[in-house]
Parts: C-alpha cells; structure tokens; sequence
C-alpha cells in the first residue's frame, strides 16, 4: 500500500435540513482521492440536500453531490487530472478524457447544474468558474453566497484558518 501525500486545502460538508444551513470540515484526507470525500458525505445521512466543496491545494475546486444511484461531479479545472488525484478520478467517475498536457485552457467538467436547486442555475456557475483571477476559496464563497449559506461558509473559514 503507498503512503499518499497529504494535499493543502480544504473540504466542507454542506447540509440542508429543514431549511437551515450547516458547514462542517471534513478531514483533509478527503482531497487525495473522490472515494473518501464521497464516502465521508454519504454517511452524512441527512433528509435534505447534501453536498461537499473541496479548496485542493488553491489551484481548482470540485463540487460533489451524492445523489440516489450515484454522485454529481463537477470539477472546476479538468487540466488539474494532470497533477491531482482527485481530479483524476473525477474525470474518471465521468468517463471524460483528460486533457492534453499541452492544453493551458481552464474548463470545467461535470454538471453545471449540480446546485440549481439549491439557488445557483448552471449559468451563473460557469461565470464564476471562467472567473480565473479568483482563488478557489474565493470561488466557493460565491457559490456559498450565491445558495444562501454565505455566513455559515465564513464562519467555517474563519475556524479553518485559524
């Protein structure tokens, strides 16, 4: 068994219940590889909308949403399946191609529309993704502004990086 190297960022488990809003970290081991991130949110077990926003390492994002039969995936960067595992297997859960090594573009993989129930339409979405002078986090502030869970997203910040 190989011993994986830990990856910087961060993950927060994003639940809705009964119309409140809750962020909770998830253990950073989550952003080696899709199958501990999925696994930790399925075990969430919540009546309603559950979801995770991974920060790996300020280079991309990845949305992931378990739902009934499978998970929604969106990946912010496909170019980072180049260099990420978790990208990589994202690609791979997608059965998507990654791209060339030569490709420098920023693109997004997966379902746009991951959180258009939840307040943010696939449109608005890609115009944060193709917001490339952001950070990541900064990304997912929006996306946590934009669903109308903004403070709660703060306040986890606000511990994470203390």
């Amino acid at each position: 068994m190989t011993v994986q190297e830990p990856v910087a960022g961060f993950a927060v488990a994003v639940v809705r219940e009964d119309g409140r809003w809750r962020c909770s970290a998830m253990d950073n081991a989550v952003l080696t590889g899709l199958d501990a991130a999925i696994t930790a949110l399925r075990e969430l077990r919540s009546t309603g909308a559950v979801f995770g926003m991974c920060n790996v390492d300020d280079e991309f994002f990845v949305l992931i949403r378990p739902v009934p039969g499978g998970v929604d995936l969106l990946l912010s960067d496909a170019a980072a399946a180049l260099d990420y595992d978790i990208a990589a297997d994202v690609l791979d859960l997608l059965r998507v191609d990654p791209p060339d090594e030569d490709d420098e573009e920023v693109w997004p993989e997966g379902n746009l529309a991951v959180l258009s129930d939840l307040g943010l339409p696939e449109g608005e979405l890609l115009v944060i993704i193709e917001e490339v002078d952001l950070y990541p986090d900064e990304q997912l502030e929006m996306i946590a502004q934009r669903c109308g869970f903004g403070d709660d997203f703060a306040q986890m910040m606000e511990k994470l990086y203390r």
